[in-house]
């Protein structure tokens, strides 16, 4: 019997469907994101094996009764990759990955694709996008001797590429990208909401049926968001993002989902003429002047295992026309006019007839708020052409009232700050009363900003 085909509207940023078209999504807000999509109706039967058949067979068991144990797990060969994973590759594991193009997707893909083989076995690498010259040209530039078990197909049809894996049994495959993929059972164009939906679900049944983990490359939209609908992320296994400036070759892998591990660990690499190199140590790569400087101040924030340093520079210029500019980048802009207004009321100093610039040295994205106290004193640097006289760290949250707030991991924010050759801390009192490190580095412990400022200049 045919399949009846109905018609629904879907939105393409988060799935949701609605029986008739409307200018705006209910559920995400978006705007002109609904567009009309063809799905087949297949009625539910006894033999309907898209029913999940749970370990219980059907029954409800006592969860304290069901067996665990650990992850079995596959290292790619590239460390940095291993660590935002969480040790590793999951077998069966759907992990998704995205970036702008250009960024390095490919490249880590395809070195990760070769260790992998060269370790386990057979590796698919299917090309949605590039023929196999293209992939060929990339793997000699970046992994030098190609293994024998590694694979390159071609193909955008799911179907097809669901036979091959039957065929050849890989232990790995990866598909890029998911946007060029479809399935002759959806009437839709390869990148709509239902192909990519369509053909993530084969994939996610491949990969646990066969206990194969599977990497899927993903476009993201101008906004930098991750391109199709949103469900999607929630039906992988684990979201990563690759990221980087185009006019610096440091590039930041991070982890925004992870079901077998956590999401506050990045991965760094360098972009070089052979490929993804792993940047073990971040902090000393990312500071290339330790000495004191007008409007430069060194923080720290904590990435899952380890704690990451950077220079926060600030320059403070009269305005010239019109209203005074704030710029700021690494640090949110938001966060910024918070920090200049506690500055003004708690500080004494105005600022209302000058530019503010504010930069995070390195490409590097902050996204915490323990950088608040080394861009206040950054700022407050290059506004009075006050200089610290000795190499310092400066670490806090700033509240709105100027007390400085607590921030996690300082005992190994204060132990990497001795590694780097720092002779001073700033951080916020309550910190400084707990820590236990020894005499080997001063601990200065600021209440407020007034005090951090004093203990800056001092």
């Amino acid at each position: 019997m045919a399949r009846k085909i109905r018609t629904v509207f879907m939105c393409s940023e988060c799935g949701n469907e609605y029986p008739s078209w409307q200018g705006q999504c209910s559920y995400c807000n978006s705007w002109n994101t609904i567009i009309e999509q063809k799905v087949h109706e297949d009625k539910a039967s006894e033999t309907d094996n898209r029913r999940r058949v749970g370990t219980g067979g059907g029954k409800p068991v006592k969860l304290g009764s069901v067996g665990t144990a650990a992850y079995a797990r596959m290292t790619s060969g590239i460390g940095e990759l291993d660590r935002v994973l969480g040790a590793g590759i999951v077998l069966g594991s759907l992990v998704l990955i995205s970036g702008e193009p250009g960024i390095g997707k490919s490249t880590i893909i395809a070195q990760a694709a070769n260790s992998i083989a060269e370790r386990y076995g057979t590796v698919l690498y299917v090309s949605g996008e590039e023929s196999e010259e293209q992939v060929k040209l990339r793997a000699d530039r970046v992994c030098g001797s190609i293994s024998d078990n590694l694979l390159i197909y071609p193909e955008t049809n799911i179907e097809n590429i669901l036979a091959v894996c039957e065929a050849e049994k890989p232990c790995f495959l990866i598909v890029d990208s998911i946007q060029t993929i479809y399935s002759a059972e959806v009437d839709s164009s390869a990148g709509s909401v239902s192909q990519i939906r369509a053909c993530s679900n084969l994939l996610i049944k491949f990969a646990k049926t066969n206990n194969v983990p599977v990497f899927i490359v993903a476009h993201v939209t101008k906004s930098g968001e991750l391109a199709g609908p949103k469900t999607i992320e929630h039906m992988v296994d684990c979201v990563l993002s690759f990221s980087g400036e185009r006019d610096r070759d440091l590039r930041i892998l991070r982890s925004f989902k992870n079901r077998f591990g956590t999401t506050d660990e990045i991965g760094a690499f360098r972009m070089s003429a052979s490929g993804m190199e792993e940047v073990p140590d971040l902090s000393g790569s990312l500071i290339e002047n330790s000495q004191s400087e007008e409007g430069s101040v060194i923080s720290a924030i904590y990435e899952g295992s380890r704690p990451v340093f950077f220079e926060i520079q600030a320059l403070v210029t009269r305005a010239n026309v019109g209203f005074a500019r704030r710029t700021a980048i690494g640090i949110n802009q938001n966060r910024l006019n918070m920090i200049l207004a506690v500055l003004e009321k708690k500080a004494g100093i105005s600022l209302l007839d000058y530019d503010v610039y504010i930069n995070v040295v390195g490409g590097m994205s902050t996204g915490s708020t323990s950088t608040d106290l080394a861009a206040a004193l950054a700022i407050y640097s290059s506004f009075k052409g006050a200089v610290s006289k000795k190499p310092i760290v400066a670490v806090g949250e700033i509240g709105l009232t100027g007390h400085l707030r607590s921030v996690a991991n300082a005992d190994k924010i204060i132990q990497e700050a001795l590694r780097l050759g720092y002779e001073a801390v700033i951080l916020p009192e309550r910190n400084a009363q707990r820590t236990s490190a020894g005499n080997q580095i001063k601990i200065i412990g600021a209440a407020n900003i007034r005090d951090a400022i004093n203990a800056y200049i001092r």
